[in-house]
C-alpha cells in the first residue's frame, strides 16, 4: 500500500502520526481513539475535557474513568470482536454437524428463506464453509480492518462493515436467489470499497489497491462455488458509505451523515422486500 501524503485536515493534532476522520464535538480539532472522550454528544479532545472537569465537581470514581480509557486505546477491538465471533461460529459449526449441521443451516443466507428469516441476510457473515474458507476472510479483516477501524472509529467502523456485508447478501437475493450464501467477503469488499474512496480523498496512490480489488473480483468470477454477487455488492455498498464519511466529516454535518445512513440502510431494506417478495419468481 502506497503512503498517503500527510495532511494536517487528517491527522491526530496531538500525534501527527496518526490519521482519524473524528473530530471533537466543542472544538472541531482531529482526534485519534487514544485522545477521544465520549461526551453527550460525539466525543470531545483532551483540551475540552480538561475545561470541562476545572468547571465541574469529579462525579466519576477513578477506577471507571482508568476503565473508559482502556476502552479508547488504539486497538481494533471491533475488528478483533468481528474476528473471535467468526472463528466462535465455525467452531460450534465443527462441533455440530458441519455445513449439514443445526449451526450452519440455521444462520446461512437462503433467498426463498428471506421473507420468513430475513436476519439470515446479516448472520450469514459469521458462518463459512471450510477452515481455508474463515482463514482467508479473518486474514484479509485482520489485514485491513484495524486500519479503516482506526481512521473511522469504531462506531463508523462497525456501520461500514455491517451495511457492506447487508449489501453482498442483498446483492445475491436480486441477482441469484437460489445460491446459499455464507461468509464475510461481502463486508470484506466493502471495507477495499470504503479503503479505495479513502484513499482516493487524501490522495494517495490508489494503483495496488485497485489491482488487489480486481484480482479478488476476477477469483470470484472464475473460480466455482464463490458468491460474486456478495462482492460486488459490498464492494459498491462499501465505497458509498465511505464517500459519506469522508463528505461529511465536519462535525456541523453529523446529523447529515447519519440521514445518509439511515438512507442506505432503507435502500437496503427495500430492496431485501423486493428481492423476498419476488425471489419465488426467479429461482
Amino acid at each position: 500500500m502506497s503512503a498517503v501524503p500527510p495532511s494536517s485536515d487528517n491527522y491526530c493534532y496531538r500525534h501527527p502520526d496518526r490519521q482519524s476522520f473524528v473530530l471533537c464535538q466543542r472544538c472541531g480539532r482531529t482526534i485519534c481513539p487514544e485522545c477521544q472522550t465520549v461526551a453527550a454528544v460525539g466525543v470531545h479532545c483532551p483540551e475540552c475535557v480538561k475545561e470541562a472537569r476545572q468547571s465541574a465537581p469529579r462525579t466519576r470514581p477513578a477506577i471507571v474513568t482508568s476503565m473508559r480509557r482502556a476502552g479508547r486505546s488504539d486497538s481494533p477491538v471491533v475488528t478483533y470482536a468481528i474476528i473471535a465471533l467468526c472463528v466462535s461460529v465455525f467452531v460450534a459449526e465443527l462441533f455440530l454437524g458441519g455445513t449439514s449441521g443445526a449451526v450452519f443451516q440455521s444462520l446461512v443466507a437462503y433467498g426463498p428463506l428471506t421473507n420468513a428469516e430475513p436476519w439470515r441476510l446479516l448472520t450469514s457473515i459469521f458462518v463459512h464453509l471450510s477452515i481455508l474458507h474463515l482463514l482467508f476472510n479473518m486474514y484479509s479483516l485482520f489485514i485491513f480492518g484495524p486500519i479503516l477501524e482506526r481512521l473511522l472509529g469504531r462506531g463508523r467502523y462497525a456501520a461500514l462493515f455491517f451495511l457492506s456485508g447487508l449489501g453482498g447478501s442483498v446483492a445475491v437475493l436480486l441477482i441469484a436467489p437460489a445460491i446459499p450464501v455464507a461468509g464475510a467477503s461481502g463486508a470484506i469488499f466493502g471495507l477495499l470499497g470504503a479503503f479505495f474512496v479513502i484513499q482516493r480523498h487524501l490522495g494517495g496512490n490508489n494503483v495496488q489497491l485497485l489491482i488487489v480489488i480486481a484480482l479478488n473480483l476476477v477469483i470470484g468470477f472464475v473460480v466455482p462455488n464463490i458468491a460474486w454477487q456478495a462482492h460486488v455488492g459490498g464492494l459498491i455498498v462499501g465505497a458509498a458509505v465511505a464517500l459519506i464519511f469522508v463528505r461529511t466529516r465536519d462535525r456541523k454535518q453529523r446529523g447529515l451523515q447519519f440521514a445518509l445512513l439511515g438512507v442506505t440502510l432503507l435502500a437496503l431494506i427495500g430492496l431485501t422486500v423486493y428481492g423476498a417478495a419476488t425471489v419465488f419468481s426467479r429461482v
